[in-house]
């Protein structure tokens, strides 16, 4: 059990478990507009996912006790270092228009982390901009990629809409979990409006993805399984609390997308 639990910290923490949510959202843009899945894209989405979000939660730590890291960070560290060698590998093989996104994403993730200038302000701890910062990498990275020259410009811009707004109602329970720590000058939303009208906010960001669904070409098995993660979501959103349990965000509430495809996938094989 023990042993159980630290290859599920490791997991969790060294950002498998995210980047597998990340991919899962951008398989699902492939899959969506019946196009021949790129591996060597989803590779590189995933080795990206990994080294751009160890880089933003560790990096100041390193900086900081590089010589006193505990174990399970060391590892990361080293964990990291391979993906990103992997990433590097992989982005060889991409298209120059990927390479050119990636690079725009690429700059958002570094100056979530890094302060631009001598004030000492990244974007993670500018005002009110978080979530939606997060919502914009996220919403790119798994429409814009997938999808590039590959679909109209109206579709594209629908997918991305759609996605964004489903994003920010998916990282509502972060904002509400990490509420007790973030500092007041940050201005998340549970900081400005309160909890009960994040949540709803949350309930109303996903009523509007599920409304774009209906601007697109109508296909059962997407509206059946975007219906059922919008229920699963809706419901993470709602018994969201300051105090939660152990994994309820970072496992839970972080696998949603991973959920997501799963449902696709089970609601195709019968429709």
């Amino acid at each position: 059990m023990q042993f159980f639990r630290c290859f599920l910290n490791f997991y969790i923490n060294s950002s498998i478990h995210v980047a597998f949510a990340v991919v899962s959202l951008s398989l699902l843009s492939f899959l969506e507009f019946n196009l021949v899945v790129d591996f060597n894209l989803l590779l590189f989405i995933f080795l990206g996912s990994i080294t751009g979000y160890n880089f933003v939660k560790y990096a100041g730590i390193a900086k900081l006790h590089h010589r006193s890291l505990a174990r399970n960070l060391k590892l990361i560290q080293v964990f990291s270092l391979l993906c990103f060698l992997g990433f590097v590998y992989f982005a060889l093989q991409q298209k120059l228009e990927i390479l050119f996104a990636a690079a725009v994403f690429g700059i958002f993730t570094l100056l979530y982390a890094i302060p631009p200038g001598k004030n000492n302000q990244n974007l993670r701890n500018t005002s009110g901009i978080k979530i939606y910062v997060i919502a914009l990498v996220w919403a790119g990275v798994t429409v814009i990629f997938p999808l590039l020259d590959k679909v109209e410009l109206n579709q594209l811009i629908l997918e991305f809409l759609q996605k964004f707004c489903f994003v920010i109602a998916l990282t509502i329970p972060f904002e509400i979990r990490d509420l007790k720590f973030d500092a007041g000058t940050l201005k998340t939303l549970p900081q400005q409006i309160g909890v009960r009208r994040t949540k709803t906010a949350g309930y109303l960001l996903l009523a509007v993805t599920l409304f774009l669904e209906f601007w697109k070409d109508f296909v059962l098995v997407e509206l059946i399984a975007l219906l059922l993660i919008i229920g699963v979501t809706g419901l993470f959103v709602k018994y969201s609390k300051t105090n939660q349990q152990d994994y309820f965000a970072s496992f839970w509430v972080e696998g949603i997308p991973v959920l997501w495809l799963l449902i696709w996938w089970g609601v195709s094989c019968f429709f």
